[in-house]
């Protein structure tokens, strides 16, 4: 495997960060998961107009421009042979002294893996997930912010534990009132009475590019949506669920809680929505060559 890193392709053996970079001491850096179909990137200019947004947010000044990562991406991808895959591109603060400063951290580091990922086994896709509400909450976003994707993910990883450990493999989190935020790494939609709801982003959801191309394809099938508030007795309630992410794509839930959604099988919407998602991603795209 190659591995794009601070400006040269080398080999996954030699790619290696150095114990004083502000990313492995302090969580100090940004990410982006992009995937990529058919030879080509998904949304690629999107990501990475949010990687320099999420960088330009924590005060991290990136030497590259968005067209030469793009170029950086499209490339790592072409090293690898890959037609199909995952993208995982990691931009730390850089080597430093030790201490929070991050001033003394004179050059960012960018790394950029190519490879493949398998978040959920096939047949969730075709049976639907069942997941849980785990105790673990969203932080306020004037201690976090949520549209930052940050290396700092340990509130979504003990997140990820509850469920585990609860034999489920995904789980919803709320905020501090009380209201659905997203899943451990996914954002949530409903069906209820034929309307497509999803949480606001000001309740602690990832503005999450799959979720933008969702609501897009809402106006394209002509399924009216809504941006709401949403609690638990919503999902208890609804006709349909289902999850969307860069990594798990659109996914059904069939239970949460151990309490049935619907008739506690994927849905018609939810189907309709798996199927224009993967003719989209499937047909469009940065060609990576």
């Amino acid at each position: 495997m190659k591995i794009w890193l601070d400006g040269k392709l080398v080999d996954e053996s030699e790619a290696k960060i150095s114990v004083f970079d502000h990313g492995l001491l302090y969580g100090d850096g940004v990410f982006e998961g992009l995937r990529f179909y058919n030879g080509r990137v998904f949304r690629l200019e999107e990501h990475i107009r949010r990687l320099f947004d999420s960088a330009h947010a924590i005060c991290l000044e990136l030497p590259w421009t968005q067209e030469e990562v793009i170029k950086f991406t499209c490339e790592t991808v072409a090293a690898n042979g890959l037609t199909d895959g995952y993208i995982r591109l990691v931009v730390t603060r850089g080597a430093g002294e030790l201490g929070l400063n991050p001033y003394l951290c004179k050059t960012p580091s960018m790394f950029i893996i190519a490879s493949t990922i398998k978040l959920y086994p096939e047949e969730y896709y075709q049976n639907g997930l069942a997941i849980i509400t785990c105790a673990t909450r969203r932080p306020a976003p004037a201690a976090l912010m949520p549209q930052v994707k940050s290396l700092n993910y340990l509130n979504n990883i003990m997140a990820k534990v509850e469920a585990i450990q609860s034999n489920a493999l995904e789980a919803v989190m709320l905020n501090e009132q009380g209201y659905v935020a997203e899943c451990t790494g996914d954002n949530l939609f409903l069906i209820k009475n034929g309307v497509l709801l999803t949480p606001l982003i000001s309740d602690g959801a990832l503005d999450g590019i799959t979720r933008a191309v969702i609501l897009e394809l809402a106006d394209q099938l002509g399924v009216p949506f809504k941006e709401k508030s949403l609690t638990r007795y919503d999902i208890y309630t609804a006709d349909e669920c289902f999850l969307t992410g860069t990594a798990a794509e659109v996914i059904p839930v069939v239970s949460l809680d151990r309490r049935k959604i619907g008739d506690g099988k994927p849905g018609e919407f939810t189907k309709r929505f798996l199927k224009a998602f993967h003719e989209l991603a499937g047909s469009t795209g940065t060609p990576v060559a």
